[in-house]
């Protein structure tokens, strides 16, 4: 019979083919070499819990290595009878499968399909041999969760658990430090960072738990395991983030560096108890981040231009508002990177200090110790600075704080959590701060959101509801007037994951102060006033930059729709 093992005649060597490939860096397989050397185990595992390389990256050199096509879970049979029948076919017992890592099933044509941590293994290779000599033999790489999976049903199926739901924090910890969570919390990570997640979550529920992809701000998600093997990597994160393993009653907060994919990461990490175990959320920040340009943010000509003219300004406050993961940090990075000509002393306040901008000094609050935004904010004040940027302003003293900061002749940026621009005036002075305080000091408030762009290899032509067109064709900028209008809707494909959208860009509502305004504010007047007036004075909203988006075929009418809200001006 015609059998199809792996080419156990490899050249080149993997290490070799990756560098080549440009996966890897000669440093990054040298140490790998290295370790391997002194204490064994397969390279490529090694570069993936060095953070070195993602394990698609690692399969797909295999692949062309082996010469073995790589199968994917919706091919893989998780069907605990099937595997059990070929298994007692062999007469070997199932926990030889299980310690070697290996399993078989037959197809209708009595075809054996393999799957194993280790095709080379010469153990499997000489057992395989035989107990299905006369088998066409079909063997295929898979991605580390989908063994684990698929062993996880056969253990089961022994009545024994793959890593086992065990509440001792002795072992616990030892299953946390052992190479199978290990690989599995870095292939996690690795894959988040090559599908371009923001957060990866992890929920369990009763019988399984789940681990989700936050990609371009909606979730997705990608992972359902059994509920046994839950504790051990809940455990490998609050390990490795500094967390207590065995307090799972509190809420707690922690942080990594690591590097997976060959990036460096930090990472915050968030435990909330919960009915059926501890929510795990990890946001991902890449150390190596540049700032944005403003100019790349999706700014209209007009917006652009009022922007820069705001950040110019030599005092005042300019805040940017919006809910969390709206863009807000990384407009008010791309402003400061716009104004720092290293003539002025620029000095930020965040929590955290989410990427570093050089000749700009930065200052990370330690609410744990007291040193609070107002705390820090004193002592920024000794320092002579002429633009200071505040994370977000959160109480009433760090708006005050602010306020004579840019009544003394500073320029204040700032972030604020409101669901438009017009809404900072009120939020402000229900904190507590003067109506003629805000009025006087406050110089503009922009708005934003973040839409999903349209994937540019699926999207086709679209005609939106003739009223979107009318309305659009009102709010359009000059300076986009005269261009082609190019409405599109999404579709799917391969290269966006079937979700119609690759990358997202920012809308924007701004608002500066008039006097007109300033009185209203000062008259403590109602939201539905001064939105009447921004109305007359042609602000354009959120969804009205929206639609000036879709109009250009950067985003879809459908998506506008789902993260604004109707307009009320």
């Amino acid at each position: 019979m015609t059998q199809t093992p792996p080419n156990l005649s490899i050249s080149p060597r993997l290490g070799e083919m990756l560098i080549a490939a440009n996966l890897a860096n000669d440093q990054d397989v040298q140490r790998a070499l290295e370790f391997q050397n002194r204490f064994g185990g397969r390279l490529g595992a090694i570069l993936i819990r060095m953070g070195a390389v993602s394990e698609d990256s690692i399969l797909s050199v295999l692949a062309k290595q082996l010469n073995l096509p790589i199968i994917d879970n919706h091919h893989i049979p998780f069907d605990a009878n099937l595997l059990l029948e070929t298994i007692e076919k062999t007469g070997i017992e199932k926990d030889w499968w299980l310690d070697q890592e290996v399993v078989a099933w037959a197809d209708n044509d009595q075809h054996i399909h393999c799957l194993a941590r280790n095709p080379l293994d010469d153990t499997v290779q000489e057992v395989f041999s035989n107990i299905f000599a006369d088998r066409v033999q079909h063997w295929y790489l898979a991605r580390n969760q989908d063994l684990d999976k698929i062993l996880d049903i056969l253990a089961k199926a022994r009545k024994d658990s793959y890593f086992g739901d065990v509440e001792d924090i002795d072992l616990l910890r030892e299953l946390a430090e052992g190479a199978p969570v290990v690989e599995f919390v870095n292939n996690m990570l690795s894959q988040a960072i090559d599908q371009r997640a923001s957060d990866v979550h992890i929920e369990p529920e009763e019988l399984h738990f789940h681990v989700r992809y936050r990609i371009d701000g909606v979730l997705y998600e990608r992972l359902n395991l059994p509920k046994e093997r839950f504790n051990a990597i809940a455990s490998r994160i609050k390990l490795i983030s500094g967390l207590d393993i065995a307090e799972r009653r509190l809420p707690q907060d922690g942080r990594l560096n690591t590097r997976v994919s060959g990036q460096d990461l930090d990472i915050r990490v968030s435990c909330l108890p919960g009915v059926h175990g501890e929510s795990i959320v990890m946001r991902l920040l890449p150390k190596e981040r540049q700032a944005s340009r403003l100019e790349h943010l999706g700014f209209a000509p007009d917006h652009l231009r009022l922007f820069n003219k705001w950040i110019d300004e030599p005092h005042g406050i300019v805040l940017v508002t919006g809910p969390t993961g709206s863009g807000k940090s990384t407009t008010l990075y791309a402003a400061l990177d716009a104004i720092n000509n290293r003539s002025q002393k620029i000095i930020t306040v965040e929590d955290p200090v989410e990427y570093q901008l050089k000749g700009i000094t930065q200052v990370q609050v330690h609410s744990d110790i007291g040193y609070t935004f107002g705390h820090a904010l004193r002592s920024i004040l000794r320092q002579d600075p002429d633009i200071i940027m505040i994370g977000e302003i959160r109480d009433r003293e760090t708006a005050e704080i602010a306020i004579q900061a840019s009544l003394t002749g500073h320029m204040v940026l700032s972030t604020l959590h409101t669901n438009d621009a017009i809404s900072a005036f009120t939020r402000l002075i229900d904190m507590g701060v003067e109506a003629f305080l805000v009025a006087t000091s406050v110089r503009a408030v922009q708005a934003q959101r973040l839409v999903r762009r349209l994937c540019p290899h699926c999207a086709k032509p679209s005609q939106p509801m003739q009223a979107i067109q009318v309305h659009t064709q009102q709010v359009l900028p000059v300076e986009l007037a005269n261009i082609t209008a190019n409405w599109r809707e999404s579709v799917g494909c391969p290269q966006c994951q079937g979700t119609g959208y690759r990358g997202r860009v920012g809308i924007y509502e701004l608002v500066y102060i008039t006097a007109d305004m300033q009185n209203l504010v000062l008259q403590r007047a109602s939201l539905g006033e001064m939105r009447k007036l921004a109305a007359r004075e042609k602000f354009r909203t959120l969804r009205e930059d929206g639609w000036i988006k879709a109009y250009q075929g950067v985003t879809s009418v459908d998506e506008v729709l789902r993260v604004t809200e109707e307009a009320m001006w």
